[in-house]
């Protein structure tokens, strides 16, 4: 390809187990042809592209470098998320480079001005591969976990796009989407804290509090339910996502009809499904093992799908399982984004769409739908019992051929965490049994109390417009002061009466107004983030979320004191606990905020904050002046092109500048509407 194009230099990815079957010939030719490349080898200890076998071979780093040089290779650097492990450079060739794995993207740029091939050794366990480790005990587990402050977090998702983790997952507050870390599924590799934003906290020492759900059963009681019958193979399609189980569902459904001389098949479809991917489990149980003649599921066949993941089932090759009069749903109602969301931060789940979807592939019948996760987390502290839950309320609904008895033994043989499994399936099955039961131990029924105004908790959504107000004014008022509150509630006033004169019976205007003037005044400057960090509400759910001995740590970048990155962006640091006096103390001077002695108000960010606010006000007020009934759409776009503007310096400097150039094209749209085309 070099001979064709201008492209002076191009970077190629290898994985461990590609280069060691076949890239190292590659990288032979390429240096025979003295083209331009940098060859990045991802020395990840597993084979992730088909679900995380060993790599063949015994091929190390230092056994790479040692290869890649005899073959010609002049320009070497390895890169680790633990560069203190390569500390011994005699293992090296000479003139190897070495650094963490914080430097790539400058490395990177330097690599490319290298004539000639180079390589790039990206030394990191599959991050995957470390949590199965760490659960087998293969592994250290380090004590230390990352959160979120979500009245902190902007929803920028700038920590998504630092990661690419879908341990990140949208958390929905009454002031807008922010961001929340599933921890029961999160790897420790904290590229995330990465995100420039300062919401994110780390947890040093202690653990996560298990068993969060107060309330006890007595499982002995439940009824049996009657089985089906095997006068054909029994069909099972579980679906979800890679992590979570799914293929531990097939095989304890299988052993479990091994234990009573069933015949039983299970095939496992994971392909590149390693964290986060879709995987699909095939188990078919019949009478005898010669009554089964094929492992995979046809079209139409299925008896049971167990859709752990909802996305999973809506995916054409799950839904194509479903006959009408035939199959039974049993349906997950938890909205696990897929991992698109790293990369698009407004995107909204499809739940309707899918449940939809799988009520016309039944035949106009819906689905059994359960809060799985939701009731699983929360009555046994860890996600990852989700799956036996839907599998035991799966049977108390009479929907699996296998006894108890044979389900209990199978969890017992298969020896990972019996107890919580064991619980787990009993806890589904008192589910289908008496879900009301189960959602008051889990401490999961809402609670119709009204939300006082003044509440700092952003997990309560408020109810009506004048509730959102009112939360909001008490807000502002401990942000600043009453009379800054009172501008706020002054304008949402205004708006909403011309609305009401305007339009009547419309309130579009005024709800855009009553969130994005609140998100223009409630910026969060250096005292916003401090008294944020104060607040009771967020340290009463770290203390729900861990226990034992533990130590937070804040992640900042401080425009003083932070070193800057090969973009010349700041680089957040670890600051101790002793970070949260100091918030204290900055909080008490928030009073200065805006005045001649503010020591931050005079940076671009804080005059840009500034300037939105002064023209936000000004375009409501020639807005309520030209309200009519066929206008107010165009004018509640424009009160909510703040929802835009997120994040924290680079970060907000550019959402802010798309959110100026649609500002500025929605006004121009307001100022200057079409004349109405006469008709032809």
């Amino acid at each position: 390809q070099a001979p064709f194009t201008h492209e002076k230099h191009v970077f190629q990815n290898h994985g461990d187990g590609t280069y060691f079957h076949s890239g190292s010939l590659a990288i032979r030719q390429a240096i025979a042809a003295k083209i331009n490349i940098t060859y990045k080898i991802l020395y990840n200890d597993a084979v992730a592209m088909t679900g995380g076998q060993p790599v063949d071979g015994t091929l190390s780093v230092p056994d790479i470098a040692h290869q890649v040089r005899a073959e010609g290779v002049r320009t070497i650097v390895v890169l680790s998320d633990e560069p203190e492990k390569w500390s011994r450079h005699e293992l090296f060739p000479d003139g190897v480079e070495f650094g963490h794995r914080d430097d790539l993207d400058a490395v990177q740029k330097r690599l490319r001005e290298v004539p000639g091939v180079s390589v790039l050794i990206y030394d990191q366990t599959c991050a995957a591969e470390k949590r199965r480790r760490r659960k087998r005990k293969l592994m250290v587990d380090p004590p230390k976990r990352a959160f979120i402050n979500s009245l902190v977090c902007e929803g920028c998702g700038d920590c998504g796009v630092k990661s690419n983790c879908v341990s990140i997952v949208p958390l929905e507050t009454e002031f807008g989407r922010k961001r929340a870390i599933d921890q029961s599924s999160c790897n420790k590799d904290f590229s995330c804290v990465k995100g420039f934003c300062p919401s994110f906290v780390t947890i040093h020492g202690g653990g996560l509090r298990k068993n969060q759900g107060s309330g006890e059963a007595d499982f002995s009681t439940l009824p049996v339910p009657t089985l089906p019958a095997l006068d054909e193979p029994y069909n099972i399609l579980v679906t979800g996502i890679g992590g979570t189980g799914v293929v531990t569902i097939g095989a304890l459904l299988g052993m479990a009809a091994h234990l009573e001389h069933k015949g039983a098949s299970v095939l496992d479809q994971t392909g590149l499904a390693q964290k986060g991917g879709a995987v699909t489990t095939h188990v078919r149980i019949a009478k005898e093992p010669k009554d089964i003649h094929a492992v995979r599921i046809a079209a139409g066949e299925a008896d049971l799908v167990l859709g752990a993941d909802m996305v999973v089932v809506n995916d054409y090759w799950a839904l194509s399982k479903i006959r009408a009069g035939r199959a039974k749903v049993v349906l997950n109602t938890h909205e696990a984004m897929p991992g698109t969301f790293t990369r698009n931060a407004d995107l909204r789940f499809p739940a309707a769409q899918i449940v939809e979807a799988v009520r016309q592939g039944s035949g106009g019948v819906a689905p059994e739908m359960i809060e799985a996760t939701d009731l699983a987390t929360a009555l046994l502290g860890d996600s990852i019992a989700t799956n036996l839950f839907m599998l035991g309320y799966a049977w108390q609904k009479g929907l699996v051929p296998v006894s108890l008895a044979a389900i209990e033994r199978a969890i017992e043989l298969n020896g990972a965490a019996v107890q919580m499994n064991l619980k787990a399936f009993a806890w589904g099955r008192y589910a289908a049994h008496d879900v009301d039961f189960v959602r008051r131990a889990a401490g999961l029924e809402k609670d119709p109390k009204v939300i006082h105004a003044a509440v700092l908790d952003d997990r309560e959504i408020s109810r009506s417009l004048d509730e959102a107000v009112a939360r909001r004014a008490a807000f502002l008022t401990d942000y600043q002061d009453k009379a800054y509150a009172a501008r706020y509630a002054d304008l949402v006033g205004k708006v909403r009466a011309a609305e009401s004169a305007a339009v009547p019976g419309s309130t579009r205007l005024a709800e855009a107004v009553a969130r994005y003037a609140f998100k223009l005044m409630a910026y969060k400057d250096e005292y916003e983030v401090a008294r944020l960090y104060t607040n009771p509400a967020f340290w009463d759910e770290i203390a729900r979320t861990f226990d034992g001995d533990y130590r937070v740590h804040f992640n900042l970048a401080p425009p003083l004191l932070a070193r800057r990155d090969a973009d010349g962006h700041l680089r957040k640091a670890e600051y101790g606990p002793w970070m949260r006096h100091a918030f204290r103390l900055l909080a008490k001077f928030r009073f200065l905020r805006g005045s001649a002695f503010d020591p931050f108000g005079r940076t671009a960010e804080r005059r840009v904050e500034q300037r939105w606010i002064a023209d936000y006000f000004a375009a409501m007020n020639e807005l309520v002046t030209g309200l009519t009934r066929e206008n107010v759409t165009l004018a509640a776009e424009i009160a909510s092109v703040p929802e835009h503007i997120r994040g924290f310096g680079h970060v907000k400097e550019r959402h802010e500048q798309a959110a100026r150039e649609q500002w500025n094209a929605l006004l121009a749209r307001w100022r200057h509407p079409q004349a109405p085309r006469a008709a032809a």
